[in-house]
């Protein structure tokens, strides 16, 4: 007989409970071993693919006028690089010091940067993700001013200390040639001239560097013979300097917004002062002074006068005016004002030499939050209409969502009624910065993103093949009044400002439906229309959502409960509804609590509707008892069945867009059914609180430990009172507040803050009576609910629950939910609300064997409850019947809020939603009906054992799969425990589906279905600004993005196969261009010596005549994209090899054009030769005098 061993029984416990966290429940049947799942880890791989959007905080910028790329440094370190319309690149320096200035290497493919840190970096911009090939850090001068001559390889720098250093711009390495600042200026100068702001050669001589110093001490220095020519002094400031082509005059900006213009051989005094808006005073005495010229650029044509541009140096009595650029063109002087301050400026010229007529065409302006180009070739100077994608952030982005592999019709349809939305009033002329070339991408499914924005507008744009273009925009705001004075401020007290915010959206890319809730507890169903109607009436529905209990005593939990009516919100509808126990006309009397009033005021006059999407129904939510609205926490709509679901922290409510009805108005809890095992029991009562008072946020749930536990182990013990559940709820805001970035730590701190100040702000509620229950007021033609008991509806008991603290929406830092009700680890404490809907067709009960319309129903507690749906025929019936709900109790519960749910059949294929197709709603009858088709989502079956499906469900903490219709569950998968998932979604990639999750702890993975495998987990950026929670989104296809700023989106893919062809996809820089001919000196001016004068900048700068630099003044680091950084990088590796085939190619090229030239000479000569034998032959025998 074999011996029983307890420890090998002990150790294989350990390893099956080790081996794997995704585990099957013990006891249920294996339902997803038919599933065979195609996805590996091996198709996953995280990496950046693009960013658009306006750079944020913007410093610097250059511009190539030969390869026509622009380049914009800013505060972060970024750099961006853009081109033609969809040719744009990002880059990040390391060190994230602000750019302080860039030059290019024209027509090199090469851009300089100079930083705050005092290190200059080389960038190679030759490949199509630039890297840095040298970099150069300064150790004991500071950086202020870098100057590159065209054409030249010596870098000058300028430095804090007067002195300026020069740089081999090919090795990174510096010149022992030094300008000292106290030999540049004069010998009696007892003061130091400042740092240096300014270096630039005389466009007509080489030899001749102009550096100008802050003080206004400007030097012309002799590089040949190191010493200064001429020296020019001026009482204020210098801010810039510019030359005339010819480089005998220049121009000077100062701090007293005067302009100097100064003769080269003439330093005594300035040839002429101007101040271009000082007021000129009669009596000959000197203009008032103005604000500084921050920079002065001087730009000559040959047919007519010379431009002036300058920024800066309005009069100081114009307070409160924009900033403003001068155009001075002869005698006419324009001021444009801009929409924000102006960090710089470039005009744009025909040539990049110097020493020629510039013939400047255009001014690219970098504002603080916009780029503006200005043509100067068309009378009142128009500017440019701007083919990039940076009115991304016109109005700070609220919420955004992401939809890959769209109807390749939705793209085309919303540009035609984009277009028409187009300002007028551009110039007719090409975008002027047009260099680049666009990648060879192989995505070709339409992809769209979608951005609510603060102001209540809606933009979509086309994401397609990495790029992204505006389609159309549309202002929700236009729904509702807009208060006209500062006294006439609308009832929007649960926002202090931005009342049309976009809070959440739901969209049906096959029917065009559209549905948004704002932060002022409205919500919008919008169709989409290629005609132009006038709306006479904006149909509006009115929704009381309330849940309130009377003061009754704890039952106990071992006796008989009698089922008591709860209070449901008086629901209001303005076609069908019986007198309500309360008035619905609105009461905002100062000696009575507000009520039944709505935060916003839709508009009473006429609408004119536009193309495109067009308001179909304005639904809000009003005040009850002097209490304002709970925000919307969730939205969805299906276009197939008419209805629209929302719900926030009072409960649920389900709207009938088609007959413009509330079906539905119920609390959370009334969704339980009355034998659910989830059923929660009544709490400590709601006390009396005086009209107005702040609303209270109660800590009304279990603790964590609680809510684990299983439901059959007894509920927990209430909570004595509501001052200590507050207290408790603020420690728990300061314990997790440790676990996150500052950042998120001062959003929890503020949320503590509010909930402290209503606990000082509450009455002595000892002395409070008790409230009494009210009796129930849902209608009966409003809430139908057939073929099901009513006590499974409407008689059951409930928790009592309290009214929670409103989201309070801010702008950049502050969170607010999008779609699936984020951070609910601080908000889940307060009280269970409404987090994520899905509907569906599947098996509402476990009795059931078809499948019927249904709807899964989300809760921040993790309660997942399925709701029944029964719909009347389609046709006229379907427009005079109501449709049918009940609620079918709890399917599951998971630990966390609930984020995503979908649903997978037998073969684990994704069931969508069903939807209608999209149909014109203001065309004539015929083609509605042409259009009208509805697609099931799944076919009904009138047979037994219909095959069976799988409910995906994810919340903040783990993931379940459940086998429907038997309801029990297949497969878990606790995703993290130490933090919170902040995004899940149900994404289809490379033919199967998976789920994506975004943790706060910067992680991303994704979980294979339906066996919840773990496929990828990258930590991949952690949560320091509540702006990416807000914004993360996933798509189909390893799409995926977020805001990485206030003003531009960052998109990454989660793909494999997008990884390998990323290269392909991206967009091209450097494309050879011929740099144009230098201009002709003229035989005049060569044979008189009045042209340009070169120099032999390596006979001056090299190591044998300058020497060798101090290795202690800076230190040279190799950069990645160098040779040295190369070597141990694979992919750097084949950049070198694709670098050197071009480069072989170039060679053998130029080698081919070398023999054509060779023989071409060859014949030349021969040809040569033979006519000078024939020559000789002819004149042989010739004399002297006879030739």
């Amino acid at each position: 007989m074999k011996k029983f061993n307890i420890r090998k029984v002990l150790d294989g416990l350990t390893a099956a409970s080790s081996s794997s966290s995704a585990t099957a429940q013990p006891g249920t049947p294996r339902e997803n071993d038919v599933v065979q799942e195609t996805l590996q880890s091996e198709h996953f791989q995280l990496c950046k693919t693009v960013r658009h959007g306006f750079p944020y905080q913007p410093s610097s910028m250059a511009f190539d006028p030969v390869q026509k790329i622009l380049a914009i440094g800013t505060q972060t370190g970024a750099l961006r690089l853009f081109g033609r319309a969809g040719v744009e690149c990002y880059c990040q320096h390391e060190s994230g010091a602000a750019v302080i200035q860039l030059q290019f290497l024209i027509n090199e493919g090469a851009l300089v940067s100079a930083l705050a840190d005092d290190s200059i970096h080389l960038w190679n911009l030759r490949q199509k993700i630039p890297a840095i090939l040298h970099s150069l850090k300064f150790n004991r001068e500071r950086i202020t001013y870098c100057h590159l001559p065209f054409q030249s390889k010596w870098l000058y720098i300028g430095t804090e200390r007067g002195n300026i250093h020069i740089v081999n711009v090919e090795s990174f390495t510096l010149s022992g040639y030094v300008i000292m600042w106290n030999k540049a200026i004069e010998l009696s100068t007892k003061t130091h001239p400042g740092p240096v702001v300014h270096i630039s050669d005389n466009p007509m001589d080489e030899g001749k560097l102009l550096i100008g110093f802050e003080t206004g001490v400007v030097v012309l220095w002799d590089l040949k013979s190191k010493k200064a020519d001429y020296r020019y002094n001026y009482d204020e400031a210098i801010h810039s300097v510019a030359w005339h082509h010819e480089g005998k005059q220049f121009v000077c900006s100062h701090s007293d917004g005067t302009l100097t213009t100064w003769n080269v051989r003439t330093p005594a005094k300035p040839a002429q002062i101007i101040t271009p808006h000082g007021k000129q005073p009669k009596d000959g005495k000197k203009p008032e002074p103005c604000k500084p010229i921050l920079k002065v650029e001087y730009k000559t044509t040959r047919a007519g006068d010379p431009f002036m541009v300058l920024s800066g140096g309005l009069s100081y009595d114009t307070v409160g005016r924009r900033a403003c650029l001068t155009v001075m063109h002869g005698k006419s002087t324009a001021v444009l004002e801009m929409d924000y301050p102006i960090v710089d400026f470039l005009t744009l010229c025909e040539t990049p030499y110097p020493n020629d007529f510039q013939e400047p065409y255009a001014v690219v302006v970098l504002l603080e939050k916009d780029l503006v180009v200005i043509d100067l070739g068309q009378i009142g100077y128009p500017i440019f209409e701007n083919p990039y994608p940076l009115a991304i952030h016109e109005s700070p982005v609220t919420c955004c969502e992401y939809f890959a592999d769209c109807p390749a019709e939705l793209i085309p349809a919303l540009y035609s009624v984009g277009c028409r939305q187009k300002r007028q009033g551009y110039s007719k002329k090409e975008w002027p910065i047009s260099g680049g070339n666009w990648g060879q991408g192989t995505q070709s499914y339409p992809e769209i993103i979608i951005t609510g924005h603060a102001d209540g507008s809606i933009k979509f744009w086309d994401a397609s093949a990495l790029m992204l273009q505006a389609l159309y925009k549309l202002k929700t705001a236009k729904v509702f009044e807009r208060a006209r004075g500062k006294e006439e401020k609308p009832n929007t007290d649960i926002v202090d400002e931005d009342p049309f915010a976009i809070q959440t959206l739901s969209w049906c890319p096959e029917s065009r439906m559209l549905c948004l809730a704002g932060v002022s507890a409205h919500v919008i169903v919008y169709r989409f229309s290629k005609q132009e109607i006038t709306t006479e009436a904006v149909e509006l529905l009115e929704v009381r959502m309330q849940s309130e209990f009377s003061d009754v005593d704890s039952p106990d939990p071992g006796g008989d409960q009698t089922p008591t009516l709860p209070t449901s919100g008086a629901s209001s509808s303005p076609q069908e509804s019986e007198p309500p126990t309360q008035p619905l006309t609105g009461s905002n009397s100062s000696d009575g609590p507000r009520d039944n009033i709505p935060c916003l005021q839709v508009r009473s006059s006429p609408l004119k509707q536009s193309p495109g999407y067009q308001v179909e129904l304005v639904i809000q939510l009003v005040w009850v008892s002097g209490e304002p609205p709970q925000q919307i926490t969730s939205l969805a709509i299906n276009s197939s069945y008419g209805l629209v679901v929302f719900g926030n922290s009072n409960g649920l409510a389900v709207v009938d867009y088609l007959q413009k009805t509330l079906l539905l108005n119920m609390g959370t809890s009334e969704l339980y059914s009355p034998s659910d095992p989830y059923q929660r029991q009544p709490r400590s009562p709601r006390k009396a609180k005086p009209a107005g008072a702040i609303c209270e946020s109660n800590d009304g749930s279990n603790t964590s430990e609680d809510r684990c536990r299983s439901p059959t182990s007894g509920s927990p013990s209430p909570c004595n009172s509501d001052d200590d559940k507050k207290q408790k709820f603020i420690e728990k805001v300061k314990c997790k507040s440790r676990r996150f970035s500052k950042t998120v730590a001062n959003d929890f701190a503020k949320m503590s803050r509010k909930i402290s100040l209503s606990c000082e702000q509450k009455t002595d509620m000892g002395k409070a009576g008790f409230q009494r229950w009210r009796p129930l007021t849902c209608k009966k033609q409003l809430c139908c609910v057939k073929r099901v008991p009513a006590a499974r509806m409407n008689l059951k008991q409930d928790l009592s629950r309290t009214q929670s603290d409103p989201i309070f929406y801010a702008k950049d830092n502050s969170f607010t939910r999008s779609r699936s009700s984020s951070v609910t680890s601080i908000d889940r404490e307060s009280r269970e609300a409404l987090s994520s809907f899905y509907f569906c067709e599947s098996f509402p009960r476990k009795t059931d064997s078809l499948v019927s319309p249904c709807l899964l129903v989300g809760t921040t507690q993790g309660s997942v409850m399925m709701v029944a749906l029964s719909l009347p025929p389609g046709g006229d019936q379907r427009l005079q019947q109501l449709v049918g709900i009940a609620s079918c109790g709890t399917l599951v519960r998971l630990k966390g809020g609930i984020l995503t749910m979908a649903l997978l059949d037998a073969t684990g294929t994704l069931l969508p939603p069903s939807f209608e197709q999209w149909y014109d709603p203001n065309a004539s009858d015929e083609e509605k009906e042409k259009g009208r088709k509805r697609r099931p989502a799944s076919p009904a079956s009138s047979q037994e054992g219909q095959e069976p499906q799988f409910a995906i469900l994810c919340s903040e903490k783990q993931a379940k799969v459940v086998a429907l219709p038997s309801q029990t569950r297949i497969y878990k998968h606790s995703i993290t425990e130490t933090s919170f998932v902040l995004r899940a979604d149900v994404v289809q990639m490379a033919g199967a589906n998976c789920i994506a999750c975004f943790c706060a702890n910067g992680h991303i993975m994704t979980l294979s279905l339906p066996s919840l495998r773990p496929l990828l987990e990258v930590n991949y950026l952690p949560l320091t600004d509540m702006r990416i929670a807000r914004t993360f989104c996933f798509s189909n296809l390893g799409q995926a993005l977020y805001l990485i700023s206030p003003t531009e989106i960052q998109r990454i893919t989660y793909s494999q196969e997008t990884c390998d062809n990323l290269q392909e996809m991206l967009s091209e820089l450097f494309t050879p261009v011929e740099t144009p001919e230098a201009p002709n000196r003229g035989f005049f001016k060569g044979l008189f010596g009045g042209g340009a004068q070169s120099l032999d900048r390596e006979d001056l700068f090299g190591e044998t005549a300058a020497g060798k630099a101090s290795r202690s003044l800076a230190q040279h680091i190799p950069g990645p994209g160098s040779m040295e950084g190369m070597k141990g990088a694979a992919s750097g590796v084949v950049g070198e090899l694709a670098r050197a085939r071009i480069a072989l190619d170039e060679r053998g090229q130029k080698l081919g054009e070398l023999e054509e030239r060779t023989a071409a000479m060859m014949a030349s000569a021969e040809s040569f030769s033979k006519h000078a034998h024939d020559m000789m032959l002819k004149y042989k025998d010739k004399k002297w005098y006879q030739l």
